[in-house]
């Protein structure tokens, strides 16, 4: 594959990124002479943020928007499924053993989302639509929004983790971003409290997470992202009864190309006619500044 798309470059002056499944491309961007316009069809920019790209001259725009709703969909049912439980059941049914067991509620209940990007307000509004009390988590404390009741100083995580139930992860990987949630926040947190990620998997510390749930220092986690993926056949996370595991598929629902394709194509016409583009990420910071 680098050797094909190090040909193409050579000719293309836009790049449509389907795939991340590509090993060093390092090797591409020197013959990328013609190439103006790099796109990723996912919201997270991470692992096409090498030094060469990052420091190149190519303007870098991602998808961010169109994954919105049905990460936060994924969020909500991820939820939901935790607090009633619904795996266990489905084990029990499985095995065909009939128990009652007590559920939880998330009306009223806290959130904290930690980062209040376009992904981010989403599920703030789809929690918030179920009843929950929605704050966020960003690189400064800022007055809440119609999103959010508060949005705190994300360098002071573990000061406040402990005061929700859920806290969701929504925030890009950067260098900022990596390790963030750790053995000391994972302890902050309530016991009974559950953990979402849908970012990226090395946002979180995931022997510590493992270790968490296996202590009970935290109640549960419904994981989309990790820090190797595919996600190895060893790792404790496949048989814990205390968490959802996915195989990174929160925003793939069945109108993902088309909407790919709608924003690619309005950003293509943009190009043509000498505009600006929409979602332009900011290579330094590895996101797009909102």
């Amino acid at each position: 594959m680098i050797a094909e798309l190090a040909d193409a470059v050579s000719w293309a002056e836009v790049l449509l990124f389907r795939t991340f499944e590509t090993v060093d491309l390092q090797a591409v961007w020197p013959n990328a002479t013609n190439l103006r316009w790099i796109h990723a069809s996912s919201a997270g920019v991470d692992r096409l943020l090498d030094p060469a790209l990052r420091e190149g001259p190519w303007l870098l725009t991602n998808s961010g928007g169109i994954l919105d709703r049905a990460i936060a969909e994924y969020v909500a049912a991820g939820v939901l499924a935790s607090v009633k439980k619904l795996p266990q059941a489905i084990r029990r049914q499985r095995d065909r053993v009939w128990e009652h067991r007590g559920t939880s509620g998330i009306q009223g209940r806290r959130a904290l989302v930690v980062g209040p990007g376009s992904i981010g307000r989403e599920i703030g509004r789809v929690l918030g639509a179920l009843g929950m009390r929605v704050d966020a988590s960003a690189t400064s404390e800022r007055p809440g929004d119609a999103e959010f009741d508060r949005i705190l100083d994300v360098g002071q995580l573990s000061s406040y983790a402990g005061e929700y139930d859920v806290v969701v992860l929504a925030a890009p990987l950067t260098d900022s971003t990596r390790g963030l949630v750790d053995a000391e926040v994972l302890e902050a947190m309530r016991s009974y409290a559950g953990l979402v990620n849908i970012s990226r998997g090395p946002v979180v510390d995931e022997k510590a997470l493992c270790a968490a749930l296996a202590s009970g220092a935290i109640g549960w986690a419904v994981l989309d992202v990790f820090e190797v993926e595919p996600l190895p056949d060893t790792s404790p996370l496949w048989d814990m009864e205390n968490v959802i595991l996915t195989a990174h598929l929160a925003g793939d629902a069945d109108d993902f190309a088309e909407r790919l394709w709608q924003l690619f194509e309005g950003n293509l016409h943009r190009y043509l006619a000498g505009s600006s583009l929409v979602n332009v990420v900011d290579k330094q910071l590895g996101y797009v500044r909102r």
